[in-house]
């Protein structure tokens, strides 16, 4: 039986269609031994597998991932396009930073698109392009649309896909499926016609695939990831910050974690303007949250 080196494109009710280096799908099931190793194939999985035919295959081994998520279940993640409302819901920094020093540690690109600005007044735009130039300045790609889902922010969009494995991720309400659905308007009815097919009364089974789009991958379903824990140590921390790695070079003391040392650069960065003051306070809340002394979320959370 001949082997070959492929990516799972699509994880289907135990199946999974792996698409191989030569272009030729095959529609594989994974070998129980994943089971007895607690491993699961992931889409955006390389994987070695065997098979007789297109429709017949096993996959033997799964190569190293450099990262996985949950929410979407997709592995080998090269970007992510942060879907983020500035209106129902309201727009959090510290939602979205939470998201950033998460995509950091696994080594994914966020790409920051804000969502419904046609909902804010005037000056309430004025104060959204003021956070989007300090995300901007962080070192991130941000895309502040003139209307919703206008033609210039989707095109903006799909021309960071190339060469990449994209998932879409945001707050429940915030727009994910919509933009998705925008940018590829094939997905209704893909997704509706799978829906329908394998529909088990109040159950349905879901699917995750990958979508050939402007020279990328793109996952077919947007998830959520929840970032309500830090596996990160504490003293790493200050390292998925970006725009703190920009001068943290220049602090007095190696090793500074910028909370208390004097000859802190990055707290001099803030002071001045360089780094914006809500960055630093999502990270000293971030810290104080590593060491088990805060809670995630409390009442009194800055909301814009």
């Amino acid at each position: 039986m001949a082997e070959y080196h492929g990516q799972i494109h699509l994880a289907l009710a135990g199946f999974y269609d792996v698409l191989a280096e030569d272009g030729v799908l095959y529609r594989t099931r994974a070998r129980g031994n994943f089971r007895k190793r607690d491993m699961k194939p992931l889409v955006g999985d390389w994987v070695i597998f065997s098979a007789e035919t297109q429709h017949e295959g096993y996959i033997l081994d799964i190569d190293e991932r450099k990262n996985s998520l949950v929410r979407p279940p997709v592995a080998n993640v090269d970007q992510a396009i942060l879907v983020t409302a500035v209106k129902m819901p309201d727009f959090s920094d510290n939602l979205l930073d939470r998201q950033l020093v998460t995509l950091e540690e696994d080594q994914i690109e966020p790409v920051i698109y804000f969502t419904k600005t046609d909902l804010l007044l005037p000056s309430e735009l004025a104060h959204l392009e003021e956070v989007a130039a300090g995300y901007r300045a962080a070192g991130y790609d941000v895309i502040v649309p003139e209307k919703a889902f206008d033609d210039a922010s989707l095109a903006e969009v799909a021309a960071t896909f190339a060469g990449k494995l994209s998932v879409f991720m945001g707050q429940t309400g915030a727009g994910k499926s919509t933009l998705l659905n925008h940018i590829a308007p094939e997905l209704n009815l893909k997704t509706g016609e799978v829906s329908q097919a394998l529909s088990r009364g109040r159950h349905t089974t879901r699917q995750v695939g990958l979508l050939a789009l402007a020279d990328g991958l793109v996952a077919d379903t947007p998830g959520f990831s929840s970032f309500e824990v830090f596996n990160m140590e504490v003293r790493d921390l200050t390292h998925y910050f970006r725009d703190f790695n920009q001068f943290s070079p220049k602090c007095r003391f190696r090793g500074c974690v910028h909370l208390n040392e004097p000859g802190c650069a990055v707290k001099e960065a803030v002071e001045n303007g360089d780094i914006m003051a809500s960055r630093y306070t999502n990270y000293q809340l971030f810290y104080d949250l590593i060491e088990g002394r805060r809670p995630v979320y409390n009442k009194h959370d800055k909301k814009h």
